[in-house]
């Protein structure tokens, strides 16, 4: 496994990767340097490709990315991730219109839990996703950091929480 550390809009990130693909984004609250596997090795040059793409999403160049991934996680979890990356940039869909799209709408806490545990954010756009009231839900990275995203993408959330408030 490789990793490096960037610096971005909401924050320092670390970026680990396979030789398969991309595994994590982690976001500044949560590298723990001290916690960094002995089995990973800080090498930048893996991680070009990464690094280039996320600035340009960071920039307003890029509206998708184009990366292989390696992701851990259940079969059900990667079933969410797939339709996360299917979320267009700049649009929102909520928890119920996923597991909608799955064929499972009961599955509301599931999709959330999967979303939750998504080890490749922004990449694999989980803040793309509120709450069917069309608030902000939670986001590892901090809500103030889903917000910056999506304002990147040209979504000014606070006006679009208070108009699903007034209808």
């Amino acid at each position: 496994m490789y990793y490096d550390i960037i610096s971005s809009p909401i924050g320092k990130l670390l970026l680990l990767t396979s030789d398969k693909g991309l595994k994590k984004i982690l976001f500044e609250e949560h590298i723990d340097l001290e916690n960094i596997s002995d089995d990973w090795q800080q090498e930048a040059s893996k991680l070009v490709q990464v690094k280039t793409q996320l600035n340009e999403y960071f920039e307003k160049k890029r509206t998708s990315f184009s990366l292989n991934l390696d992701p851990d996680g259940t079969v059900f979890q990667k079933q969410i991730w797939k339709q996360l990356e299917q979320i267009p940039f700049g649009e929102l869909r909520s928890y119920q219109d996923i597991a909608n799209k799955i064929e499972k709408p009961n599955a509301c806490r599931a999709v959330g839990m999967a979303n939750s545990k998504n080890p490749i954010p922004i990449v694999v756009p989980c803040h793309r996703v509120i709450g069917k009231n069309g608030k902000l839900t939670g986001y590892a990275g901090g809500l103030e950091n889903k917000a910056i995203l999506l304002r990147i993408e040209g979504i000014d959330q606070e006006n679009k929480s208070q108009q699903f408030q007034l209808f």
